[in-house]
């Protein structure tokens, strides 16, 4: 076994803990990584607070993962120690339904293995890049390209994906006409993404307070959904929404601001149901639909996207101490816009 320096909950109320994990080892085809960097995401909150379902403690979350290859297995072909790579949130799956056959390994039909919070397929329960150290299947492992560093790196395996994913599929492009529900570590991307893709962006936001950032990212538009005259004024207007924010909102009236034949797309995934009047969809052809993040050849295109425009999240990098606060900040929409754990803080008391 490989044992690596962790970070751990062993409740939903916290606080962090250091601990050790053992890590497998390496399989033929395994990867192992050093983890340079691992981005904080909203979901490594939900997932240990219980919002998502029953959790085995003590977890290490954390699926925003950038490091470097410091050994491989016997037939590894796809990279080589010393290549700078990723992991996002997920490291397996069963390789042989459509989906997987299609590159849509992340709607495996007989379910993909998720970086923590999972089962995998040696019966062990995985533990994420809030680590030293991973080892992980060479097949889901990404390649970071020269232009990109490795701390801004982290935060694209899943707040990028989560946003190029639907962004792609719904084709943004010059002429489209797309809004982004929330300025936060989601949403920012979302913003860039879809400026570099050549649409129309608008940031509907609860407030103004963050518009010069919004407009700074690459925004066309900038509206606080606190005022009713926004719903008034933006009636029929987007083709696509892509809804980040992981909070209950009125789904109804945001399909409102939709065009005839338009989507909204929710990649944000709250705890608590949301409710939809279908008269907001039947009356001109409108779409609620939803989207996870992308399978691994998207992943890879996204971070080759990124780096050919430029593209990388704004961030706060931030030592192993720090997580607890960390998650409170982002709990509190404290966070401009990405919190980035700087691993070689891990073993520190």
């Amino acid at each position: 076994m490989i044992i690596a320096d962790a970070r751990a909950v062993y409740s939903p109320e916290g606080p962090f803990k250091l601990t050790i994990i053992e890590r497998r080892d390496l399989e033929p085809h395994d990867v192992l990584i050093e983890i340079k960097y691992a981005g904080v995401c909203h979901s490594d909150i939900h997932t240990a607070r219980g919002d998502w379902g029953p959790v085995n403690y003590p977890l290490v979350p954390g699926h925003e993962i950038a490091g470097i290859v410091i050994r491989v297995g016997s037939e590894v072909t796809k990279f080589t120690v010393g290549d700078r790579v990723g992991v996002g949130c997920m490291v397996d799956s069963c390789g042989e339904c459509d989906n997987c056959h299609k590159g849509e390994e992340q709607y495996c039909l007989n379910g993909m293995t998720g970086t923590y919070a999972a089962i995998d397929r040696y019966g062990q329960f995985t533990q994420g890049g809030y680590s030293t150290h991973i080892v992980v299947t060479e097949d889901f492992v990404l390649r970071i390209p020269d232009g990109i560093e490795l701390d801004v790196a982290a935060p694209l395996l899943c707040a990028g994906i989560t946003t190029y994913s639907p962004l792609r599929h719904w084709e943004a492009a010059p002429g489209k006409r797309i809004a982004v529900v929330g300025l936060g570590g989601l949403g920012h991307m979302a913003v860039k993404l879809a400026h570099a893709m050549g649409a129309e962006v608008t940031v509907l936001s609860q407030t103004l307070k963050k518009k010069e950032d919004g407009l700074g990212l690459g925004a066309d538009h900038y509206y606080a959904t606190s005022d009713p005259e926004t719903f008034k004024q933006l009636a029929g207007s987007f083709d696509l929404i892509v809804n980040t924010v992981s909070a209950k909102i009125d789904i109804s009236a945001y399909l409102s601001l939709l065009a005839t034949d338009g989507t909204l797309v929710n990649v944000g995934a709250p705890a608590e149901p949301l409710s939809v009047n279908v008269f907001s969809l039947i009356l001109d052809r409108r779409s609620f639909a939803g989207s996870m993040i992308g399978g691994i050849r998207e992943t890879q295109e996204m971070l080759d996207f990124c780096a050919e425009h430029r593209i990388a999240p704004e961030i706060e990098v931030i030592s192993a101490n720090q997580i607890d606060e960390a998650w409170e900040r982002v709990l509190a929409s404290d966070v401009r816009y990405r919190f980035v754990i700087d691993i070689s803080t891990m073993g520190n008391e």
